[in-house]
């Protein structure tokens, strides 16, 4: 990744033991978002009856988070790119914590978008600024490396920390779970302060430097390709509550084990996505955008077969993580010198595709073509992004 090769601001110095607890403290923090941005889907049904509105409009919560993000990666990347490092993480996460806790206490719907689209801001701009905190204490050799444990935070969570938070959400009501979330959010705030180095943020840095990057029309292609590509993948994970009970006849507990086996899949998947994309980003990505239309036909297929489904949703993640890397690794370059800017922008392009397949997915379902649509739409988004792809490289091409 070209943007991530240059030289970050120098840190404090750190040992091996105090990078080790950097990266768990940063993770934490990864895995905090991972698990909020994902639980909604997973417990859509019990938002929907206790703020008394239908499974599709609740979808809406998903979205205006996912908006968020693509509002606030290049804001809050732009404003804080002088700001030191270690200071600006603090202060997000104590956004966040106090964000989740409000989303817990509100009853009305529309508040409570308002302040699911809030929670989102921060989220771009977290990773974006981790991501080059971590690559900061390593040698140019190893940042690749530093920043696949940071990132791990997001598998992580929903491998783990979403089935929990989903089980928590089923037992004690929905709201305990964005409760857990502020009180792992506020653990990220401790964590930070005792282990992440101080570190300047750039000094030449300026909001209109940072924002010529946008300017890039490979950079937009890419944002584009992952908003659209990457939507198939949220057409399913929207409404796997409803898609596994209502459609496969399972009980309200098999939810949680669905995503605990779609958390295995990205976890899967983002190892088997860093050697793909080594070896190629564009074939990969091509690659996966059509494997994860096949993904979602066949979980179409299987819906109905209850168990049998869960195969299909491993798949379904396991490729997505191989388009999320391979757009990272484009959006990374397509940004050049603006490096938070280019690592926020990545999330604020998959959460844009957060956004469009919980929203396309809600609209099949209120239209009334069963449940089971969001999968089909899911898939022509798959096959989108990659239409989106095949004419970036055209206009690469010519712009050479």
């Amino acid at each position: 990744m070209t943007a991530l090769a240059q030289a970050a601001p120098a840190a404090e110095p750190v040992t091996r033991a105090r990078f080790v607890l950097a990266v768990v403290a940063l993770a934490t923090g990864g895995f905090a978002i991972g698990t909020t941005e994902f639980v909604t889907m997973g417990l859509l049904p019990q938002i929907a009856g206790g703020i008394g509105v239908t499974i599709p409009q609740a979808g809406h919560l998903i979205s205006a988070y996912a908006l968020g993000v693509v509002v606030g990666a290049p804001t809050l990347a732009a404003l804080g790119a002088r700001l030191p490092r270690r200071a600006l993480l603090v202060w997000l996460m104590v956004a966040y914590a106090v964000l989740n806790l409000l989303s817990a206490a509100v009853s009305h719907y529309g508040l409570l978008a308002f302040v699911r689209f809030l929670d989102g801001l921060p989220h771009g701009a977290y990773f974006g600024v981790s991501a080059l905190v971590a690559s900061g204490m390593v040698s140019p050799e190893r940042r690749g490396r530093a920043l696949a444990l940071v990132m791990m935070g997001i598998p992580v969570a929903n491998l783990a920390g979403v089935p929990a938070a989903t089980l928590l959400g089923q037992a004690y009501g929905w709201r305990a779970a964005y409760v857990a979330v502020g009180l792992v959010s506020v653990l990220t705030v401790v964590l930070i302060l005792l282990f992440v180095p101080s570190t300047p943020g750039d000094a030449t840095a300026t909001g209109r430097r940072e924002l010529a990057a946008l300017r890039h029309p490979q950079l937009w292609y890419a944002v584009g390709a992952g908003a659209i590509g990457f939507g198939g993948l949220f057409a399913l994970v929207s409404y796997i509550a409803p898609i596994t009970t209502d459609v496969g006849g399972l009980p309200e507990s098999a939810v949680a084990v669905f995503l605990l086996v779609l958390g295995v899949g990205m976890v899967v998947g983002n190892v088997v996505a860093g050697r793909l994309v080594d070896w190629s980003i564009e074939k990969s990505l091509r690659g996966a955008a059509v494997g994860l239309a096949l993904a979602l036909l066949l979980y179409f297929v299987l819906a109905p077969t209850g168990w049998w489904a869960v195969l299909a949703g491993f798949l379904v993640t396991v490729i997505g993580s191989v388009l999320a890397l391979g757009f990272m690794a484009r959006l990374m370059d397509a940004a050049e010198h603006a490096q938070t800017l280019g690592a926020a922008m990545s999330h604020a392009s998959l959460n844009m595709g957060n956004a469009l397949g919980a929203w396309l997915g809600g609209l099949v379902i209120a239209a009334g073509y069963g449940l089971r649509a969001p999968l089909v739409v899911g898939a022509a988004l798959a096959l989108a992004g990659l239409v989106v792809l095949v004419v970036a490289r055209r206009a690469h091409l010519l712009e050479r």
